[in-house]
């Protein structure tokens, strides 16, 4: 594994371009808070021709939808989700600039040659560490579907927000590399 890496949000094609299968990343900057629901409106926009409520040029959407945040806290636990319950949505995303995702588990074959095909990295986030991974988010705010509570579309401004290069822009696999190993010949 390679050196940690520090990273702004949104990200530039270079920064996509530079993210390597297996960097380990902390990410400052804004990102976009969307999970199923929200993918979902997001692409029946698109279908009606109409113009999405969020430009996704640049942006990289986390896969959450956070608990509600106790007094004085931004937001409360706020771990990836599934990753996969979002590809069906996420190759017509990245068509609209979409630039990174983070969120956790396997891509689509469909999702990876989409990222290949557009310079899109996918990065993961650790389960189960919902409650330390809030800290690295210092604002949450609901910029579309407000109606879907905690899968709405959001901006969230963080701070050494930590992940890992899972699947890079040119399609090298971390899951993949790191089982190979261990795999019987």
């Amino acid at each position: 594994m390679s050196a940690e890496k520090r990273i702004q949000a949104p990200f530039t094609p270079e920064t996509a371009a530079d993210l390597k299968a297996g960097d380990r990343v902390l990410i400052s900057g804004t990102i976009i808070a969307a999970r199923d629901a929200a993918h979902k409106r997001l692409v029946e926009t698109l279908d009606r021709g109409e113009e999405l409520p969020v430009s996704l040029e640049g942006q990289v959407v986390y896969y959450v939808g956070p608990s509600p945040a106790k007094p004085g806290q931004v937001i409360g636990a706020a771990g990836p989700t599934t990753s996969g319950r979002m590809d069906s949505y996420t190759p017509r995303l990245i068509k609209h600039g979409l630039r990174g995702m983070v969120g956790k588990g396997y891509r689509s074959e469909e999702v990876v040659e989409a990222m290949k095909d557009h310079g899109v990295p996918y990065l993961a986030a650790v389960g189960g560490a919902g409650a330390l991974i809030a800290r690295s988010i210092k604002s949450y705010t609901v910029l579309a579907y407000e109606e879907l509570g905690p899968e709405a579309v959001a901006a969230m401004e963080v701070e050494d927000f930590p992940a890992i290069v899972v699947i890079d822009a040119e399609g090298n696999n971390y899951y993949e590399e790191g089982q190979a190993p261990y795999r019987k010949i």
